[in-house]
């Protein structure tokens, strides 16, 4: 009994593409084209070799086909947070597209979004074989590192301002927030406050500079913003301040998670949304329209972003042309969150920057 419970069982050898292709009763070189997704291979005898791959549990050996093609079919993807609505949506639709082009996908998080930690994930990336590189980060900071960012290893940045030769995907972050703005002061208010991102978050700057050029542009008279750090919680600390304000009648939050805080925040100080304040937000998370009341924002197309970065990578990684700025446009969602001013809200004014 001992010496059967000891007994060590021989490992299974793997099935290699010469008996797949004894078989199937073709040749090794029509399996190596099926293995390798070519074409010109007929549908009765591509299903013969896959039908032989099923049964003998034959796996292409990727490493192998990457020394003879040049590609790994690898692309890395550096991000900071994936505690943000807006970054994890992004990885999501980066790595749904990058499937579709049978890529797959290794992923990088950084513990700061310095330009020091973006160069170790570079030289970590370069280690493990990917083809290209996805920069999910939105702080100014990297951009210190564009030196770093051309090492040889296609970049694609999206919604960060890297200088250099990198593709840009950019999701309307300006836009956005020109059709926020403009849509509060469509309905009549003097002038819109601003809950904004953190300092040093490129989206935030962005959203911020939207707001404000579309005050301006309208003669309108520009509040000082208040900074939040993208969560519920900095939001409701803003709303709070913004209650005590006199005449607030519209609020644009940076995101739908600190437009969330401010709507709790304005609730609690009695007063009535919209009737009294409307807020609108920025992302249209799937929560958005189960706020009490349902929140007017901005919509960002999560899996066209990804779709779109994916795209601009592989067609690098292939030597194809390709474009050194794409732009996603933003839509608003109207809901029940904003309205008309009531006149009794509307005494005082802004503190103007």
């Amino acid at each position: 009994m001992e010496a059967e419970l000891g007994r060590v069982r021989p490992r299974r050898r793997d099935a290699s593409i010469d008996d797949v292709a004894r078989h199937a009763g073709v040749s090794g070189q029509t399996v190596s084209r099926v293995a390798n997704g070519r074409s010109n291979v007929g549908a009765a005898t591509r299903e013969r070799v896959l039908a032989a791959m099923r049964e003998l549990g034959y796996r292409p050996n990727s490493a192998a086909r990457a020394l003879r093609s040049g590609q790994f079919r690898s692309i890395g993807v550096i991000v900071f947070t994936l505690t943000s609505y807006g970054n994890l949506r992004t990885l999501e639709a980066v790595a749904a597209a990058a499937t579709e082009q049978r890529y797959t996908i290794t992923l990088m998080p950084l513990e700061r979004p310095t330009h020091a930690d973006v160069d170790v994930a570079l030289d970590r990336l370069g280690e493990q074989a990917v083809d290209g590189v996805i920069v999910l980060i939105e702080s100014h900071l990297i951009g210190a590192a564009e030196a770093q960012l051309r090492r040889g290893i296609p970049v694609v940045t999206v919604d960060a301002r890297v200088a250099g030769h990198s593709p840009v995907v950019d999701t309307g972050q300006v836009a956005g927030a020109r059709l926020a703005t403009e849509h509060l002061l469509g309905l009549g208010h003097e002038t819109v406050w601003h809950v904004a991102g953190p300092r040093d978050s490129d989206p935030a700057g962005l959203r911020l500079r939207g707001w404000r050029e579309t005050l301006r542009a309208h003669g309108r008279p520009v509040p000082r913003p208040l900074h939040g750090d993208w969560y519920s919680d900095s939001g409701y600390a803003a709303g709070r301040r913004l209650a005590a304000e006199p005449g607030v009648t519209a609020v644009f939050a940076a995101n739908d998670q600190m437009a969330l805080g401010v709507l709790r925040a304005l609730t609690e100080a009695r007063l009535r949304i919209p009737e009294d304040v409307s807020v609108a937000g920025f992302d249209d998370m799937p929560e958005a329209g189960n706020f009490i009341p349902p929140l007017t924002t901005v919509h960002q197309d999560f899996a066209a972003i990804g779709r779109t970065a994916v795209h601009a990578l592989v067609q690098e990684i292939e030597g194809g042309p390709y474009a050194e700025y794409r732009g996603i446009s933003p839509r608003l969602t109207v809901r029940s969150s904003t309205t008309g001013p009531a006149a009794h809200r509307i005494a005082g004014g802004p503190v103007p920057l």
